[in-house]
């Protein structure tokens, strides 16, 4: 059955809305969301992309794993620790912020095209053809969705978001704030080696190509990556963003055949399993649903790093597993409200067209989200100089040539 992603679309007034304390702040508090789903469209995806070992930007599926579970999901024994010393990880300190969807957008601007009124004269839609800008609102990675979805129910981790107002797109781009620089800096070695286990479990469950088994003697290689670029619609905004996908089941054969991997620890007490239900599948379905993946499967593993057993998860079911277990369960409702005006929120407030201007969102469990406008020459200019230059804006495209 296809997945429904467009609830009762939430009438619309003339009145203030109702989230929000005035133009320069946005409350968070879940009851102000607690209202009609909002129109979602299913995402679509639109291109793809590739690094490879050598972290080079390839226009290809080359990097695209291939779901490879073994036979008897409940008793596995995958060593996560297994030639970590050899890991090859990616430089971490070299900030790409969008690049990777830059990259795509420069390579595919016949995908991006404005469609022009068939109504207007040929004068009039050969001015409207020139590439001044591309169809969408809203540019990011999913990461940045997700926690953006997340945002009602958090209760620890705070949020940095800048914004580029160019050639009429938002571009959003997550920063570390200075509680998570901090904890970086706090992290030990085992805390270290921990992050790396999700990586190795993928190689236990994927393979290269179709029919090929996990080879799990090889050494992990975080720079690596296969990328999706997807777009949709919330409501009045047109998105259009980029997710590592970790692998496909070529089994399934209607819609979306992405599958993400996770990894959390044996669940042994009802307070455990309602942690789980009420934190880490909030987010594991917020980074699905957004993308449209419809299955997320689990290696739950002991504290010494070995997995035990594979558990799927229907992601259209989790909010009913969720509610079934919590007496104050999240809702799928609240998290795209929220998003919804979020969007909303930027567009009000991000006003300024400079190609140098940055306006900074920031958020702190408990406060509503506040933003500051910021000049050329601060951190947050994530836009590269080659973006802003490109030779394709305001060129004519082959369609205007033709008239």
């Amino acid at each position: 059955m296809k997945r429904k992603y467009e609830g009762n679309e939430a009438r619309r007034t003339e009145e203030k809305r109702q989230c929000t304390a005035s133009e320069s702040v946005l409350n968070t508090w879940p009851r102000l969301y607690d209202k009609a789903f909002p129109h979602f469209k299913e995402p679509a995806e639109i291109g793809f992309f590739s690094y490879d070992e050598k972290r080079q930007y390839q226009r290809d599926r080359s990097q695209l794993r291939v779901f490879a579970p073994p036979d008897d999901r409940n008793t596995c024994n995958f060593d996560l620790r297994k030639g970590y010393s050899k890991m090859i990880k990616k430089d971490e300190t070299v900030q790409t912020h969008l690049d990777g969807i830059l990259h795509w957008i420069m390579k595919n601007k016949e995908l991006l095209l404005v469609t022009p009124n068939k109504n207007l004269d040929k004068t009039e839609i050969t001015k409207k053809e020139l590439f001044h800008r591309h169809k969408y609102d809203f540019v990011c990675w999913r990461g940045l969705l997700t926690r953006l979805l997340c945002v009602p129910y958090e209760n620890q981790e705070d949020l940095l978001v800048a914004v580029i107002y160019f050639r009429g797109t938002y571009y959003m781009c997550e920063f570390d704030t200075e509680t998570k620089k901090k904890q970086k800096e706090k992290t030990t070695p085992k805390q270290e080696e921990m992050c790396a286990w999700g990586f190795k479990f993928e190689q236990y469950v994927t393979a290269d190509k179709t029919g090929a088994v996990p080879n799990a003697e090889l050494p992990v290689n975080t720079n690596a990556e296969f990328g999706s670029i997807v777009c949709s619609r919330l409501a009045n905004h047109s998105l259009m963003f980029g997710a590592e996908v970790d692998c496909e089941d070529v089994n399934c054969k209607n819609g979306n055949n992405y599958v993400e991997l996770k990894t959390s620890r044996i669940i042994e007490s009802q307070r455990q399993y309602e942690n789980f239900c009420r934190f880490k599948l909030l987010k594991w379905w917020a980074q699905s649903y957004v993308l449209g993946i419809p299955s997320i499967v689990c290696g739950f593993r002991d504290d010494n790093g070995v997995v035990k057993k594979l558990e799927d998860y229907s992601v259209s079911k989790i909010p009913r597993l969720v509610q079934a277990a919590l007496k104050n369960p999240w809702r799928p409702t609240v998290c795209f409200n929220f998003l919804n005006e979020f969007l909303q929120f930027v567009k009000t407030n991000v006003t300024e067209t400079s190609d140098r201007c940055v306006y900074v969102f920031k958020w702190q469990p408990g406060s509503p989200v506040t933003y500051q406008r910021h000049s050329k020459d601060t951190e947050f200019h994530f836009l590269p100089e080659w973006f802003f230059n490109w030779d394709a804006w305001d060129t004519v495209h082959e369609s205007t040539e033709r008239l």
